[in-house]
C-alpha cells in the first residue's frame, strides 16, 4: 500500500470538499492508504471512505505553535507514508511541509489560484470568468504526486441510518427540505425576515423543514422558527455532526448560504439551492456536484468583491445579499421539486 499524508485543517466547508475528492480518489486507487490530518470535529466527513485513517489535529492545545507542529510531525512519522498532499497551504501546513521535505518525503502543495481570484474580485478591470473548482485544485495536488484522478462532479446519494428521534419526520411521505440559514460572515447571510418568508411558504405546503446551524444564537433563532411554524424542526445542538449528515442524507433538497451546509449536502449527494451575496460561484467554491442553475444571486458588476464574503459588497448602495428576494429562492425550490 502507498500511504499519503493529507493535511487540511479548516474551514468546515473546505474540509467537506476534501472528503468528496478523497472518496473518488480511493475508488480509483485501490492500492493507496490515506492518513487524513484535520480537526477532530471533521472526522465525521471521512466515515466510510475506504483505507482512510483520521489523525486529529489540535491547534489550541496539543499542536499549538511551532513546538506543537513538531510534535504533530513526530506523531505522523510512524505511519510510514512517503508522500504529503498539502491541501491547505497556510503557515501551519507549510511549516509541516518543511519538516517532511527535510525527512525525505515527497510534498506537493495546493495552488489556491490567488492571482486569478484577485482579478475576479477587484473593483477595476475585473476579470469575470469561471475559475477552476476548488475540488479540482485538490485533485491537482494528487496529480502532481503522479496519481491520475478524474472527478465525476455529480451527486451520489449516500445511504445512512435515520438518527433517533427523526424517524417520524424523515420517514414521512412529505417532501423534506433542510435549511442552513447562517454563515460565518454577515455579507453571505440572507436576512432573517426573508428566510422567515421562505420557511413559512414551505411550512404552509406541508413540507417537513429541518433547520441546521451552530451555537446558541443560531439555536435560539431556529427554535423560534420551529415554534412558530408547523412541520418545522430545529436540530441545532441536538445531534453530533455525523448524525446531522445522517439527517441530510434523507433530505430531498437543501437550501444554504455559500457555507458549509451546501458542502455537507454535496457530501451526502443531496441537491442544494445555494444563495450568494458578496461571493460568487465563479471563485470555485460551488458545492461538489451542485449545479450553477441552482444558485440564487443577483448579477452586478461589483460582484464578487471577495472570495470568502468577509467584506461589504455594495451594489448601487445596497448589500449584494439584500438584493436577493425570498421569491427568488422559492421559485428555485418550486422548479427543483415540481411544486405548484
Amino acid at each position: 500500500m502507498k500511504r499519503i499524508l493529507v493535511t487540511r485543517f479548516s474551514a468546515m466547508g473546505d474540509v467537506a470538499m476534501v472528503a468528496s475528492v478523497l472518496r473518488e480518489f480511493q475508488d480509483q486507487h485501490t492500492d493507496t492508504e490515506i492518513i487524513m490530518v484535520s480537526r477532530p470535529l471533521f472526522s465525521a466527513f471521512f466515515d466510510g471512505i475506504p483505507r482512510l485513517k483520521f489523525h486529529q489535529f489540535d491547534p489550541k492545545y496539543k499542536h499549538r505553535g511551532m513546538s506543537g507542529l513538531v510534535k504533530l510531525f513526530k506523531e505522523l512519522k510512524p505511519y510510514g507514508a512517503i508522500q504529503v498532499a498539502d491541501l491547505h497551504n497556510n503557515l501551519r501546513s507549510r511549516f509541516l511541509d518543511i519538516l517532511f521535505r527535510t525527512a525525505g518525503y515527497q510534498v506537493k502543495i495546493l495552488d489556491k489560484g490567488r492571482p486569478e481570484k484577485k482579478a475576479l474580485t477587484r473593483q477595476q478591470n475585473k476579470v469575470f470568468k469561471q475559475l477552476k473548482l476548488t475540488t479540482e485544485r485538490y485533485a491537482d495536488v494528487f496529480r502532481a504526486l503522479r496519481y491520475p484522478v478524474k472527478l465525476k462532479h455529480h451527486l451520489e446519494k449516500q445511504h445512512r441510518l435515520i438518527p433517533s428521534g427523526m424517524m417520524p419526520i424523515l420517514a414521512s411521505n412529505s417532501k423534506k427540505i433542510g435549511i442552513s440559514a447562517f454563515a460565518q460572515h454577515p455579507f453571505k447571510v440572507l436576512s432573517m425576515e426573508k428566510m422567515t418568508e421562505i420557511i413559512k411558504y414551505l411550512s404552509d405546503l406541508g413540507t417537513q423543514v429541518v433547520l441546521f446551524g451552530g451555537g446558541q444564537a443560531e439555536k435560539d433563532i431556529t427554535e423560534e422558527w420551529a415554534r412558530k411554524f408547523p412541520n418545522v424542526h430545529s436540530v441545532v445542538g441536538k445531534y453530533k455532526l455525523s448524525e446531522e449528515l445522517d439527517i441530510i442524507a434523507h433530505l430531498d433538497l437543501m437550501i444554504s448560504m455559500d457555507s458549509s451546509g451546501m458542502h455537507m449536502a454535496s457530501l451526502m449527494g443531496v441537491p442544494c439551492i445555494s444563495i450568494w451575496g458578496a461571493t460568487h460561484p465563479f471563485a470555485g467554491f460551488l458545492g461538489y456536484g451542485q449545479k450553477m442553475e441552482d444558485c440564487v444571486q443577483v448579477e452586478h458588476p461589483n460582484r464578487p468583491n471577495s472570495v470568502y464574503g468577509n467584506k461589504s459588497c455594495l451594489c448601487d448602495g445596497v448589500e449584494a445579499i439584500d438584493l436577493v428576494t425570498s421569491e427568488m429562492v422559492i421559485e428555485k425550490v418550486k422548479a427543483k421539486l415540481d411544486f405548484e
